[in-house]
């Protein structure tokens, strides 16, 4: 089967994005091929591709994809070709129309979950039920500040929020993605361009400061997350779209009242195949049951992905954003 694929050669901008035709023979024991229709477009891509989190050279980009089964390789059980599934990862390689991959990474999707949805949703909604459920464990009534609330994982952290009951403060850049948030169930949104963050966080919490910050954003929101994080708050580091986080004092946590902060990873909540499968069972249900509706905000070409990544570094991006073959 041919395929087309991107791979990089260096790290650096979109520009090093580069693709290749590819021949794919039958898959080996454990693995499938799979025909890609929708890759999902996250932030860690970008990582991988600039050097955030260094790869090894020449690598594959992208971890999330949905697609159909086309052929299975010996030992694969509970798959079939003609199947629906999708993944999200950690294996890279994505950015592809067609691949092979592991049987254990793959899950079959529902006949609910179309593979846009699943493209879209996977990795970030997986995302969100670690860090909600599992991370910060949130409680019903707890009011919670989410940074990007416009964002891939932002949208889906707003919604999930509030279907457990908390009472969700959003931060974003313009007033079309303040309506975003509103529309996704935000209580409050503030526009971190021209107004002070944590001021109004603590005016909206009389004076207290949330309990539990969610942070994807970095080094250039960590003194806001500081300074409206309430006293032993938590603050859930988990992106880097501006700036990693470097040089910490451990300090700095006592002076804004004894803070706690982690710098969670998926993959240490999904370490094994009962926690990937209990995880992805859970995001399922809350798309189906409707507390999740998944915003797909854009859609490019598979080999226009340097120019979605360019828009998603930008902040041109809503929502999710996927890449079709």
């Amino acid at each position: 089967m041919q395929a087309i694929e991107a791979f990089i050669a260096e790290q650096g901008g979109p520009e090093v994005i580069q693709w290749r035709e590819v021949t794919l023979g039958a898959p080996a024991a454990g693995q499938v091929l799979v025909r890609q229709t929708a890759i999902g477009l996250n932030y860690i891509d970008t990582y991988h591709r600039d050097g955030t989190y260094p790869i090894e050279l020449p690598g594959g980009l992208g971890v999330e994809a949905a697609g159909e089964v086309v052929a299975i390789g010996p030992d694969v059980h509970g798959l079939q070709p003609g199947d629906r599934v999708a993944t999200f990862g950690p294996q890279r390689g994505a950015y592809a129309s067609a691949r092979i991959v592991p049987a254990a990474s793959l899950m079959k999707l529902p006949a609910g979950i179309d593979d846009d949805t699943a493209a879209a949703a996977l990795l970030k909604a997986c995302t969100v039920e670690a860090l909600v459920e599992r991370c910060a464990k949130i409680e019903a009534g707890w009011p919670v500040l989410v940074h990007a609330a416009a964002g891939g994982v932002g949208l889906i952290l707003v919604q999930w929020l509030k279907a457990v009951g908390a009472t969700v403060i959003g931060t974003v850049s313009t007033e079309a993605k303040a309506q975003t948030a509103r529309d996704a169930g935000a209580d409050h949104v503030i526009r971190y361009k021209q107004d002070d963050v944590a001021a109004h966080v603590r005016e909206i919490t009389d004076g207290q400061g949330v309990p539990v910050t969610f942070d994807g954003i970095g080094m250039a929101t960590w003194d806001v997350s500081l300074k409206a994080t309430a006293r032993r708050g938590l603050i859930v580091s988990y992106g880097n779209a501006g700036g990693p986080v470097t040089g910490v004092n451990l300090g700095i946590l006592a002076q804004h009242g004894s803070q706690f902060v982690t710098r969670p990873t998926l993959f240490d909540y999904y370490l094994d195949p009962g926690e990937r499968a209990a995880g992805a069972a859970r995001v399922f249900e809350m798309i189906e049951s409707g507390a999740v509706a998944i915003t797909v905000g854009q859609r490019y070409g598979l080999q226009d992905a340097a120019r979605a990544h360019a828009d998603l570094e930008a902040g041109r991006t809503t929502g999710s954003t996927l890449l079709i073959p």
